[in-house]
């Protein structure tokens, strides 16, 4: 269960990410906060700390607390990722933004776990294409196991600098994984393109994963299309 800290930090992060909270505003004082939080000013405290190292808010003595802008932000922080999307704060500026830092990355990370990945790490991206494929029948949750299959590609990278991304890059992956299966049937259609990847990297084929990589993301895009198409269809329709 969260504790009382996390509770105040999450409903706080996704005020200023909704814009309930926007930039260049004062929040209320401490106490003020406390209250209407039913909370100590010590929670208060430890919270604007946690936003205050994040990016998202200043304290300026004799002035007040103010929010800082998206640009301030630590945008990879896999809390302001989740509060994001969490409030719907998802347009199609955020999504391309994703969109290539996926095709920044994945190719690349893809064809290094083709050509570093253990017996082990191999084990682990079978192991998690077999969670997505049950998930498809049924059985199981889907993008829990799509987290579970890139993180252990990245893994398998054996590069330190990834593996020290990957708590952001998992975030930003579960954003763009969690909007992709709204669309219907999104996650069978991938699951192919999934194991072409899987068996890349199991056969130490660099050029293969990075192929299945580039097409999985390539889908991904076309999807999101799709479903603003969708979205803008339901906006024009007659109420």
């Amino acid at each position: 269960m969260a504790t009382l800290h996390r509770q105040v930090l999450n409903q706080m992060g996704e005020q200023i990410c909704s814009g309930k909270f926007a930039p260049g505003d004062i929040l209320p004082a401490e106490p003020v906060l406390a209250e209407q939080m039913q909370v100590s000013r010590i929670t208060i405290r430890e919270t604007v700390k946690s936003l205050s190292a994040k990016g998202m808010l200043e304290v300026r003595r004799r002035y007040g607390t103010i929010v800082l802008p998206r640009s301030q932000w630590q945008l990879f922080d896999p809390d302001v990722i989740t509060w994001r999307a969490r409030v719907g704060a998802i347009d199609e500026g955020l999504i391309q933004d994703l969109m290539e830092l996926r095709l920044i990355i994945e190719p690349n990370a893809a064809k290094l776990a083709a050509k570093r990945a253990t017996a082990e790490d191999r084990v682990a991206v079978r192991r998690a294409f077999k969670s997505m494929e049950r998930a498809v029948a049924g059985h199981g949750e889907y993008v829990p196991a799509d987290l579970a299959f890139h993180g252990a590609i990245l893994t398998a990278c054996h590069n330190q600098f990834i593996q020290q991304m990957q708590n952001a890059l998992s975030a930003i992956l579960r954003t763009s994984f969690e909007l992709s299966s709204e669309i219907a049937g999104g996650s069978a259609r991938s699951l192919p393109m999934h194991e072409a990847l899987c068996v890349a990297i199991e056969t130490g084929d660099p050029a293969g994963a990075e192929e299945a990589v580039l097409t999985l993301i390539k889908r991904a895009e076309k999807d999101f299309e799709d479903r603003a198409a969708l979205n803008l269809v339901a906006n024009d329709a007659p109420i």
